[in-house]
């Protein structure tokens, strides 16, 4: 079957988050897609919908059994069904396993540049942000491993959030890495919260390691949250699970997101992820080859028209880190520039961390045209903003 992701959606005038904005202003910032959902999913809605009784819903087996398939074939991991939670989101899991699992003052580490809620998750609930910095050579990022046990090694240090894939540089993190992340976290009693929602987005032909599933100290100590909401663009359906193997842990998270109403499905919420995971497969295959070719028509247009940019090269997520150091030393007031100038929302890199000051993160999961358009808008806003900044 081919899919279409050719044919813009109209998306205004929709309660849109991404694109509640300026008329004539080019959203590529949030990340969600502008593509329909698999039109398997939208079937599954559509028979819930049909059905017109719309009361307090439980979670089936066959919620346990679609995500445990999905992560065996495609992942090559096997989850048991006691280790899964349902829960509304990523976001409010990672808010109840911060409140439950930590105390008020305490560190919570996480790796920057990175998704700027982790900050809101922590901060919001008085715990301190401890950041170890990723290292970049001018193209890819590594990991500091030394300033990353200095600081798990703080007995205030109790809690790592890790994202895998990351998210904004799309680093695949692999076996050895994960491994090398696990044991330093187990020698120093630091438990690690691996968000994992953008797990499925990959390149054509790459694969993403789930950080349980490397070896038993990792698996061990550790909450997994996952779901098919970036994946299959169901962001708005409030539908995620929480992977937890260790018993005592587990309850611990289960009552914190019962305690903080987290863990109880909408109507539509649970039909949409078993039709994700049991029939999004083939939908997903082809995303995958669009935006790798989306991925290689930026990395192109940046080449042969704004060579002052450069594109981080990236394996996963369909958002794209741009480097912006030969440009401006705060990309912050080039964002700002490019929505007033050029009409192009994209997102300033300092609000992933002072060490994203200097970049900009561009989403590219959306129609060739538009990307198109947006590849034009940032070429003319450049073209405006050196002009500017040379006088």
């Amino acid at each position: 079957m081919s899919y279409d992701f050719d044919t813009p959606v109209n998306r205004r005038h929709t309660d849109s988050l991404k694109w509640d904005v300026a008329e004539g202003t080019l959203p590529m910032w949030v990340a969600d897609m502008d593509f329909r959902t698999a039109p398997e999913i939208r079937e599954a809605l559509a028979a819930r919908l049909e059905h017109g009784v719309f009361g307090y819903n439980i979670v089936p087996d066959e919620w346990y059994s679609a995500i445990q398939n999905w992560w065996s074939t495609r992942h090559h991991f096997l989850m048991e069904k006691d280790w899964l939670l349902f829960c509304t989101g990523v976001v409010p899991a990672l808010s109840s396993i911060v409140r439950k699992m930590t105390t008020v003052g305490e560190n919570v580490l996480i790796q920057t540049p990175v998704y700027n809620i982790f900050f809101n998750s922590i901060l919001n609930n008085g715990r301190h942000v401890l950041e170890s910095p990723l290292q970049y050579d001018g193209s890819r990022y590594s990991i500091d491993y030394d300033d990353l046990e200095e600081k798990m090694a703080d007995p205030q240090t109790t809690m790592m959030i890790l994202c895998n894939p990351h998210n904004p540089v799309g680093k695949i993190w692999d076996a050895e890495t994960l491994a090398r992340i696990g044991h330093l976290a187990a020698k120093h009693h630091v438990l690690v919260v691996s968000d994992e929602i953008h797990c499925d987005i990959t390149d054509p032909g790459k694969e993403y390691i789930p950080f349980a599933s490397v070896n038993e100290e990792c698996r061990s100590n550790s909450i997994t949250c996952i779901a098919p909401t970036k994946t299959f663009n169901l962001a708005g359906l409030q539908t995620a699970a929480v992977c937890v193997p260790d018993p005592y842990i587990r309850h611990k998270v289960n009552r914190g997101l019962n305690t903080d109403e987290v863990a109880e499905p909408n109507a539509f919420a649970i039909p949409a992820a078993i039709a994700a995971f049991t029939k999004g497969g083939p939908w997903l295959n082809a995303l995958h080859e669009y935006l790798y070719e989306n991925k290689k028509t930026v990395g192109m247009f940046l080449k042969e028209r704004l060579p002052m940019l450069k594109l981080v090269p990236s394996e996963a997520t369909y958002l794209l880190w741009i480097d912006c150091g030969k440009l401006c030393e705060d990309a912050q007031n080039l964002q700002k520039f490019l929505c007033k100038e050029a009409g192009l929302y994209v997102s300033s890199g300092a609000q992933y961390g002072q060490t994203g000051k200097s970049f900009l993160r561009l989403n590219i999961a959306c129609p060739k045209s538009t990307l198109a358009e947006g590849l034009e808008r940032l070429a003319g806003g450049i073209e405006k903003y050196t002009g500017m900044t040379a006088q």
